[in-house]
């Protein structure tokens, strides 16, 4: 199966739920004010939140207008573009640091897949010839280390541990020191999976930060948010969260294979501005992808 069709197959509880609704609508409805209302209950059905619905819609409006279209057939094609437009044409690639190792830090609540999606992001570097060290900084659960240590001997990767209690920030110290020593390109950092207290988190985070910066000034030099497409809306209000704490460069959206509201992804970009970075598409190593805007809508779309 090519990538396309892997997508295609992924995207298939999404394409029900949001386009076959639409080819549904503009197969019966002329283009009038009953015509738009459905069309944003559609859109918000399918996760894509009332705020960036309500931009999509208006801006659809326009180009309808500006295009004298009456055909509602082709409606379907100028939403499809506007929301290639609204999630960029291109491709987010991660930030390498000039001088290795490029530090990545990695965030998230426990169960949307953070642990994995490390292991499976060491795996696509290596598969891109690069040196990659594993740190295991969710110190609070014993299962996040003996999780994070499964999946490195999968990916064939070196991983740095401390006892389960350990301070989070020695471990990505001990880690970063690890991988100058061994001229690694890269250390991907596991952190704390909880929602316990807001200060709390900030001020773990912190002393995170300022820890590797110590080890590696302008490091970290790339922070990921890992969210699980399935949750919809709480994985935005995660996101809003996170966002409040750190800097985030970019979303691994996990297990859009099993969400029939695949809009998540166009929510995050037209409320939160950040750029979904990798997807999640399955439980094996090779099932994390670089996201590709243009592919997924066309994927999704087809």
């Amino acid at each position: 199966m090519g990538l396309f069709d892997k997508f295609k197959n992924a995207f298939k509880k999404s394409r029900e739920n949001f386009v076959d609704k639409i080819d549904d609508l503009v197969g019966r409805q002329k283009i009038s004010d009953e015509f738009y209302e459905e069309l944003e209950e559609i859109l918000i059905e399918a996760d894509i939140g009332v705020e960036a619905t309500l931009d999509l819609v208006e801006e659809l409006k326009l180009k309808v207008k500006e295009g004298k279209v009456k055909d509602t057939l082709e409606v379907k094609g100028l939403l499809k573009n506007i929301i290639i437009e609204k999630l960029g044409n291109e491709k987010m690639p991660l930030n390498f640091a000039k001088d290795k190792p490029t530090v990545i830090m990695v965030m998230g609540v426990n169960g949307v897949g953070k642990t994995t999606s490390i292991a499976k992001l060491a795996h696509i570097l290596q598969q891109d010839g690069k040196h990659v060290i594993l740190a295991a900084g969710d110190t609070f659960r014993a299962a996040a280390i003996e999780q994070l240590e499964i999946w490195a001997k999968r990916a064939d990767v070196d991983i740095i541990k401390h006892q389960i209690g350990s301070d989070p920030a020695a471990v990505i110290f001990d880690s970063i020191s690890a991988a100058k020593a061994r001229k690694m390109d890269a250390v991907i950092c596991d952190t704390a999976g909880r929602l316990h207290n807001k200060s709390n988190l900030m001020d773990e985070l912190k002393k995170i930060y300022r820890v590797s910066s110590k080890a590696i000034p302008e490091s970290p030099h790339e922070v990921l948010l890992v969210l699980d497409a399935t949750t919809g809306q709480n994985a935005l209000a995660q996101a809003k969260l996170f966002g409040e704490l750190s800097k985030i460069d970019g979303i691994i959206l996990t297990k859009l294979d099993g969400t029939a509201k695949g809009g998540i992804v166009v929510a995050i970009k037209q409320t939160l501005d950040i750029p979904v970075k990798y997807i999640g598409v399955g439980e094996s190593l090779e099932d994390l992808h670089e996201f590709d805007p243009e592919e997924f809508v066309e994927a999704l779309f087809d």
